[in-house]
This record gives C-alpha cells, sequence and structure tokens, in this order.
C-alpha cells in the first residue's frame, strides 16, 4: 500500500474524532506486512485526558494486540506531524518509521519546532516520511478550527 493510500486510511479514522468534538487526528499503526494493527483517533475531550492522544491511543493498542511494548519493523501513519510527547513515545516504542500528513508549525516535534526523530543525540532512529497528503491533512484542521472559532 503507498504512503496516500495508508494516509487516506488515518484521514477517515481522523474524521470520527469530530463526533465528540476533538480535533480530527487519526493514526494507524501497520506490521511489516502491510497489515493495520491498530488505529485510534484524538479522544482528549471524549476521556477528559491530555494524553489521549491518536499515536499515543494506536501505540497502546498497538501493542496489546501483540504483547510486547517493542514496535520494531511497524509504521504509524498519522495526520498531523506529532508533538513531543507522541514523538518521545514513537521513539521509546521503537518505531521503525513514521509517515505524518499536515505539517504542525506551533507544536511540532519532527521538523517544524523541533526534530526530536531525527536528534543526533536520540538513542532510537526513525525514518520519517512528512507532507503526505498535507493539503487534505491540513484541510481537515483548519475546517475543525474555523468551526470552533465561530462557536466561540
Amino acid at each position: 500500500m503507498s504512503d496516500e493510500e495508508l494516509m487516506r486510511k488515518a484521514l477517515a479514522i481522523a474524521q470520527e474524532a469530530l463526533a465528540s468534538g476533538d480535533v480530527p487526528v487519526g493514526a494507524i499503526i501497520i506490521d511489516r506486512a502491510g497489515e493495520v494493527i491498530a488505529s485510534a483517533r484524538n479522544e482528549r475531550e471524549l476521556h477528559h485526558d491530555s494524553t489521549a492522544h491518536a499515536e499515543i491511543l494506536a501505540i497502546r493498542r498497538a501493542c496489546e494486540k501483540i504483547g510486547q511494548w517493542r514496535l520494531e519493523e511497524h509504521t504509524i501513519i498519522t495526520t498531523l506531524e506529532p508533538c513531543a510527547m507522541c514523538a518521545g513515545a514513537i521513539a521509546q516504542s521503537r518505531i521503525s518509521t513514521l509517515i505524518f500528513g499536515a505539517w504542525d508549525e506551533k507544536a511540532g516535534a519532527v521538523g517544524s519546532v523541533w526534530d526530536l526523530l531525527r536528534d543526533p543525540r536520540s538513542l532510537f532512529k526513525v525514518e520519517v516520511r512528512g507532507g503526505v497528503l498535507a493539503k487534505e491533512c491540513s484541510a481537515m484542521l483548519k475546517s475543525f478550527i474555523q468551526g470552533v472559532r465561530k462557536r466561540d
């Protein structure tokens, strides 16, 4: 499956976050065979949990499914550049590859504000492919933010 096809799956999951008022970010994790083993969307508003980012929830679900915390040879696909917390979780779980959509110029930790995963001092190296379907991912986020501002 191509990066674009995988991102479309993550975008579909992100769309589900709108029902609970969460920022529409979706994440999927695939194994080396390309099978989706976990997916998640932001659930911070739904669960009143500041750590309930799509990436964190997908990592937890993937670890539960395979019965271990190491996700070597796995890929995470997320619609938004991970924040520092999520980038740290990606590194700590030993995920091999990150594919993300929209860049996050305010809190992105994989190239925009910081670059935690490719910092030469990082213990774990992660292949990063950013900007996949960036326009579509960004449009979904912008639409959500504009809707929130109209309500306020």
